[in-house]
């Protein structure tokens, strides 16, 4: 069965300016109910971090601030959304959805979180619209734990996941890949494990040719026995932020390479939405849609 993390915490009450990212998430699973590829049945309810879990990636300082209230205005700013506590408790069921869709992945295969993807935020401050960093958190949940040995984390976001890179910069366990847009956020990167940097309007074939390249070859060099799966839409053409010229066929293909290679190799993958900022929200629903229905179709139809 597909498990898929959802609350409706996600989608709290935010001011008008930062509402349009958060609309996806109940579309999304509304979507999927109505056509029939989800029922309830799929559906959880995540629990959220503890302090020692989030403590495991995020320095004390850090989160003494967040759960204070008493960022400055500048790392507020940074983050990009007004500061409450409701935003801070948000991410920390995000947070640990990814985590507890990693086990199901473990169970199942594959899981999802219709969240998370929040990899703009170091160990000791948040950037872009991201406050925990759930993969990083999962991750390391995961190590410690002993419910993973080695890990990938496949990061297809148009923005490089600066985040990501300096949290896990000195974990041998965890190999960080980034393929993302060079000319675009954060405009200072940090180095991941593997770095390919698009130029802007890349289009399908080029994309993919890439991808095809490069996943393959890392899968059979180190062995995970965990994918953590960044399947963000902000690679569309129609994407305000992206830059680059992906069709929505190229996104459903990218997503579809990425989940065979997880299922061919028997590696457990959890699914996070990233980013999508395309100026029709149809564009984005519709595009994440498609990574739940390959779900489905790959891992749990009885025809294959």
């Amino acid at each position: 069965m597909l498990k898929v993390a959802y609350s409706p915490i996600y989608v709290y009450q935010v001011p008008e300016r930062h509402r349009f990212p958060m609309q996806k998430y109940p579309l999304i699973v509304q979507r999927l109910l109505a056509e029939g590829t989800l029922s309830s049945e799929n559906l959880f309810a995540p629990d959220k971090l503890t302090e020692a879990e989030i403590l495991t990636t995020h320095t004390p300082e850090y989160w003494h601030k967040l759960k204070t209230q008493t960022l400055s205005r500048k790392e507020a700013r940074a983050i990009g959304f007004e500061m409450t506590p409701q935003l801070v408790e948000r991410g920390r069921y995000i947070a640990h959805a990814t985590y507890e869709c990693a086990l199901y992945a473990k169970q199942y295969g594959i899981s999802f979180n219709v969240a998370g993807g929040t990899h703009h935020a170091f160990a000791d401050h948040g950037e872009g619209f991201c406050v925990f960093n759930d993969v990083c958190i999962a991750s390391n949940l995961l190590l410690a734990r002993g419910e993973a040995s080695k890990i990938l984390i496949v990061d297809l976001d148009v923005h490089q996941g600066n985040g990501n890179a300096s949290i896990m910069a000195n974990e041998p366990r965890v190999f960080v890949f980034s393929m993302h847009g060079e000319k675009n956020y954060p405009f200072r990167k940090v180095d991941s494990d593997l770095d390919i940097n698009l130029p802007n309007d890349t289009d399908d074939v080029a994309y993919l040719a890439q991808l095809q390249d490069s996943l393959p070859q890392l899968i059979a060099q180190h062995q995970p026995d965990m994918i953590f799966y960044q399947s963000a839409v902000d690679v569309l053409a129609t994407d305000k932020l992206g830059k680059l010229a992906l069709t929505r066929e190229g996104c459903r293909a990218r997503d579809e390479f990425v989940l065979q290679q997880a299922k061919r190799n028997q590696i457990p993958i959890a699914v996070v939405m990233g980013g999508g900022y395309s100026e029709d929200i149809e564009d984005v629903v519709e595009a994440h849609c498609n990574s739940y229905r390959l779900a489905q179709q790959l891992f749990f139809s009885r025809d294959l």
